[in-house]
């Protein structure tokens, strides 16, 4: 595609962003009219609706629910019955939640015309960064992407995660090549089912391309770090390959082996000995930079529970590189972009696009706070919910949706922040889940809390050169009363991939303690009080414990492209997992502070 019809292209996509934003209200609007007409006779809106396409009757009668009250239909489709059940179109798919948000992954129901929706948020993110990165098209992007091996349901309806029904799909792989969209990686090492065999060969690809990539990335920030990690244990093979212009014999899939020796054109001893060069430095502080010299950014989540992953990212980039948060997905629906993609990180928001779904609100508080009780299973009254134009600013929602392929007023369990308008469109600020809690009496501890505490307690460790790298958590209950316990990876900057350095028992304390006076004052009573909840635990575990627990996940049906590390463990297989690898522990020396 030459330049002024790619130019003509973004400047389109721009166009119909504006376009979207300046009549929200009304395309929300056509799209509900839409969704009605489609699915008006469907099983489930006929018994709440007795035959009625009329907006207000849905608004009225159609309830606000959870998976457990669709499961059942979505499992008779699963198992062969017609997809009337829901949608008006047919089933050509089930998409599984990553599993590791809620336990078990969750089947939801797509139609064709779903691909369609989400190519269209993908043909929005480079227009948007185009106004912001000049020259993206001189040169390529070194982005690590990966399927799982898809399952079958009982009628044989493919059921895969999201991103690989994405790359597998016709969207992705007969795609328009253009200047903007030129990968390092070669399809065919993206779909390779062995992650580690895709992960070798797409660093491999990466590494041979490193004066021409512009731009660094992955789906969620723990994919990316994991690929340093992966790179910083198998450089060495992978720069025997470039000064041979031989794949190494452990890469067995047949398609990597034949796209990889087109990349390895010919022996280069030259390239792998600037790479063993960078590679053999003690410090990788900075690595991506002297690597990927021309890089501009590092594209990846960093929102919500991936935040905590930022000071490694900055530490890898010697914060040279702008970490860009692109986009706002699900399995349910894809939602927004991020129109202003070089903000920090902690003010990323998400413009939502009024096309995608028909969005609703479950209001949950003004002015900083929100309900941290608020019941995931509870019955929510229809005329509590707010329109996608009547969000307030500063106001907490959680975020509800009616969609094409048969979820209607269907609770994400995310909980959005409004922070501004793009037009009549609201922009939100990703919060958390609303599902991922610590409890052992009265106290809830949401994921932002718990995040926060650590945020705190984890400058504790900075003036030791020591750096937490990944996190989770667990409610103990086997002893009473029950307690918190944190498992933590730390690391030093010293050796910053592996380091066996004990950390001293004081300062875990006061790491414990740190933790405890920021949590809520629930929490703090049940524990100075009540007597309730007994003092926090610290367990120090070994470097590469966490990765072992992606591992862990990933075998039970997690998808790497969607792996979020769980912040509260309920796996007694992944509990016996992370404390089989504890070199050390503390508890709180006292009670935190709290007043009546």
């Amino acid at each position: 595609m030459d330049g002024k019809k790619l130019e003509y292209k973004g400047w389109a996509a721009l166009k119909e962003i504006e376009k979207l934003t300046e009549k929200a209200d009304e395309v929300q609007e056509t799209i509900l009219k839409a969704i009605l007409m489609q699915n008006g006779d469907t099983e489930y809106l006929s018994k709440h609706m007795k035959g009625s396409k009329d907006v207000e009757k849905f608004k009225l009668h159609v309830p606000v629910i959870t998976y457990k009250d669709v499961c059942n239909y979505i499992q008779r489709i699963a198992n062969g019955e017609n997809s009337s059940l829901v949608t008006g179109r047919r089933v050509t798919e089930m998409l599984c939640s990553s599993g590791t948000s809620a336990g078990e992954p969750k089947l939801m129901p797509s139609i064709a015309e779903d691909l369609d929706r989400r190519t269209f948020v993908y043909n929005l993110i480079m227009p948007i960064m185009n106004q912001y990165v000049p020259g993206l098209d001189e040169g390529k992007a070194m982005f690590l992407y990966f399927i799982k091996a898809e399952m079958s349901t009982p009628c044989g309806l493919p059921a895969r995660t999201v991103l690989t029904s994405y790359y597998k799909s016709k969207h992705f792989k007969c795609r328009t090549r253009d200047a903007f969209n030129d990968f390092t990686s070669p399809d065919q090492a993206i779909l390779c089912k062995d992650s580690n065999q895709s992960m070798y060969c797409q660093l491999l690809s990466g590494l041979v391309h490193r004066l021409q990539v512009l731009r660094l990335g992955a789906v969620f920030a723990s994919a990316f770090l994991r690929a340093i990690s992966f790179l910083e244990r198998n450089w060495g093979r992978l720069c025997n390959d470039i000064r041979s212009g031989v794949l190494d014999p452990t890469i067995t899939d047949p398609e990597c082996r034949s796209c990889m020796s087109m990349v390895l054109a010919s022996p280069n001893p030259c390239l792998a000995d600037e790479i063993e060069d960078i590679c053999s430095h003690t410090s990788w502080k900075g690595i991506l930079c002297q690597l990927w010299p021309r890089a501009k950014y590092i594209e990846a989540v960093v929102t919500g529970s991936m935040a905590q992953y930022i000071p490694a990212l900055e530490y890898y980039s010697e914060g040279k590189l702008p970490l860009v948060c692109t986009m706002y997905a699900s399995s349910e629906c894809y939602f927004g972009v991020n129109l202003k993609p070089l903000c920090d990180p902690a003010d990323v928001a998400f413009t939502l696009l009024p096309n995608m779904c028909y969005f609703e609100f479950i209001h949950l508080g003004d002015n900083g706070t929100w309900l941290v009780n608020i019941d995931e299973e509870g019955e929510v009254p229809n005329d509590k919910l707010v329109n996608l134009v009547s969000v307030r600013l500063g106001s907490y929602y959680e975020l509800v949706v009616t969609t094409f392929a048969g979820l209607y007023r269907y609770r994400i369990g995310d909980v959005l922040r409004v922070t501004g308008f793009h037009n009549k469109a609201p922009q939100f600020q990703f919060i958390c889940r609303i599902n991922v809690v610590l409890s052992i009496d009265n106290d809830k501890t949401n994921e932002e809390d718990l995040q926060k505490s650590i945020t705190s307690a984890k400058k504790l460790l900075e003036p030791y050169d020591a750096l937490l790298v990944e996190y989770t958590s667990y409610a103990d209950t086997s002893s009473v009363p029950g307690h918190y316990v944190l498992y933590w990876e730390i690391l030093h900057d010293s050796s910053f991939l592996d380091s066996s350095a004990e950390l001293d028992f004081k300062l875990l304390q006061e790491c414990c303690i740190s933790v405890e006076e920021e949590l809520d004052y629930v929490y703090r009573r049940c524990r100075a009080h009540d007597k309730s909840v007994g003092p926090l635990e610290i367990r120090v575990v070994e470097s590469g414990t966490f990765e072992a627990l992606m591992d862990f996940f990933i075998g039970q049906g997690a998808s790497i492209n969607q792996y979020k590390t769980p912040r509260c463990i309920k796996s007694n297989a992944a509990l016996k997992l992370l404390n089989s690898h504890v070199k050390a522990s503390a508890f709180s020396p006292r009670d935190p502070a709290w007043i009546p």
